[in-house]
């Protein structure tokens, strides 16, 4: 270390003029070369490296800019994603509501046809049990009328013989033709 140090403290008393040698301390020259090279880097680089700096500022700066432009898009790209999803849940709940609605209608409408086909049904069972009964009714009048028919004439056929048969008969023809006339 003590090197280095001796060679700052010998740059202040350079030799004379008619001596010209070589400096061999490596360390002293080194850094004589690198302030050297630095300065010539400084004074002609500073405008490279100034542009590089500028176009890589622009270009951030040009990032930024699309990315906030685009930002902007995708905030309201978002605005209209939620107020159209805003507006597919109040459709869906209105057809949810009108579904219900719907189903409930269609659910009394059906209670209705099957209380009108029951009633119906009941209208055409009674009819069907007054049909049969008034048939019924008859076949037992005609049972009965003509088990009266067969016993009033077994009666009569056992009472009247033939001469008094033939005088009954000519009297109802005698008092049918008396009524037309």
């Amino acid at each position: 270390m003590k090197n280095v140090t001796d060679s700052f403290v010998s740059l202040g008393h350079w030799p004379s003029a008619g001596s010209f040698g070589f400096n061999t301390d490596i360390l002293a020259t080194n850094l004589i070369n690198l302030s050297v090279v630095l300065g010539v880097l400084v004074f002609f680089g500073k405008g490279v490296l100034s542009d590089l700096l500028d176009n890589r500022k622009q270009r951030i700066l040009n990032t930024i800019r699309n990315s906030e432009e685009l930002r902007g898009g995708a905030v309201e790209q978002l605005e209209k994603a939620r107020t159209r999803l805003r507006k597919v849940e109040m459709e869906a709940d209105q057809f949810r509501v009108n579904g219900y609605s719907e189903i409930e209608r269609e659910k009394l409408n059906f209670i209705n046809s099957i209380s009108r086909t029951l009633k119906q049904l009941e209208n055409y069972k009674n009819e069907t049990i007054r049909f049969e009964q008034q048939r019924a009714i008859n076949q037992v009048r005609q049972r009965v009328f003509q088990q009266a028919l067969q016993g009033a004439l077994g009666t009569l056929s056992s009472c009247l013989n033939n001469e008094l048969h033939l005088r009954t008969i000519r009297a109802n023809i005698g008092m049918l033709g008396a009524i037309t006339d």
